[in-house]
């Protein structure tokens, strides 16, 4: 459902579905009842100057019947963001698609506590672009390669690309160049498959029994035998190694529980193969995952192409 209300500073209104019944007579009284505890004079000032709208943009004020609304929109009171000290690079840009670099700890989308600081946001500001949204999402952890629609007209064509799974996508991690103990050796290349699942209120993805529905194939690149290592976890020192990741499916931390359940956790990983104390970002050790590269044929032209990331991971420098 589109919403009647313009992106404003780059985000987009937020949607609230009214209940069919309930002890509350209006709009209002149901928003006091939700936010009211938060900001309830900033709710009325909203009711008041006509920036709370039901369906088609009709305003509503503080008598509106509960009744007369399924769902509403209004914009939220952004709270102070701290910088996040990293930079967007742009790699190419068309009536179409924009794709650029992400760099770690940029989330792609607001959430959470990352609004203004987000990859969305943050270039739908810079470009005057309010209607720019992504064709899919890297985590905020990991950088590289990010393809964002520019055109509302064209952006369904792209979509289906990435609903038939007809985009291909390359990553690169660094990890240790052998399994942790209790870990069989892997012959590579190596193909993973299983099935995962994710609830919301959880932060770890989990495999569970059933038909696989997530798949990754992984190939060691090579080893780093210039006597440096890497600190594990625990305290040891590993040897390093750089692997090439194609995922052929898309679920969340896919790559990252698949190297953790070879016994090659991914360098910097705070969740897999264990999940660590939440502490304070770390700019000085990034997830070393890098979305590598995208290749599809452009469904406007008919004709192939490929995005590379200019990046590179830290530790395979």
């Amino acid at each position: 459902m589109q919403s009647p209300l313009p992106v404003r500073d780059g985000v987009n209104a937020t949607r609230l579905r009214l209940p069919d019944e309930g002890p509350w007579d209006t709009a209002m009284d149901y928003m006091m009842h939700r936010w009211g505890h938060i900001d309830p004079q900033g709710i009325e000032d909203r009711f008041d100057a006509g920036e709370i709208v039901g369906e088609a943009g009709i305003p509503l004020d503080r008598a509106t019947p509960l009744r007369n609304h399924t769902f509403i929109w209004y914009y939220r009171t952004l709270p102070p963001e701290e910088r996040i000290p990293v930079e967007l690079t742009i790699l190419h840009q068309d009536e179409h698609l924009l794709v650029v670099d992400k760099p770690h700890f940029l989330p792609t989308t607001p959430g959470g506590t990352y609004i203004q600081e987000s990859a969305l946001v943050r270039l739908r500001n810079q470009l005057n672009l309010p209607d720019l949204i992504p064709m899919h999402r890297l985590d905020r952890m990991t950088a590289g390669i990010l393809l964002l629609s520019t055109n509302p007209e064209t952006r369904g064509k792209y979509q289906v690309l990435f609903e038939k799974r007809q985009v291909q996508k390359e990553y690169e991690c660094v990890s240790a160049a052998e399994p942790a103990p209790g870990h069989p050796a892997v012959d590579f290349p190596v193909v993973v498959r299983n099935r995962m699942t994710k609830s919301r209120s959880y932060l770890l993805a989990e495999v569970i029994d059933g038909e696989p529905n997530a798949e990754t194939r992984i190939e060691r690149l090579r080893t780093f035998d210039d006597g440096t290592a890497t600190i594990a976890a625990d305290g040891a020192a590993m040897r390093r190694a750089l692997y090439r990741l194609e995922p052929h499916s898309g679920k969340t931390h896919q790559l990252r529980v698949h190297m953790a359940s070879l016994g090659l956790g991914i360098v910097n990983d705070a969740f897999y193969p264990e999940l660590l104390d939440k502490a304070p970002d770390d700019y000085s050790k990034p997830l070393q995952l890098l979305a590598r590269g995208i290749r599809f044929v452009d469904p406007i032209t008919g004709v192939p192409v490929e995005y590379r990331s200019g990046l590179e991971l830290t530790e395979a420098r």
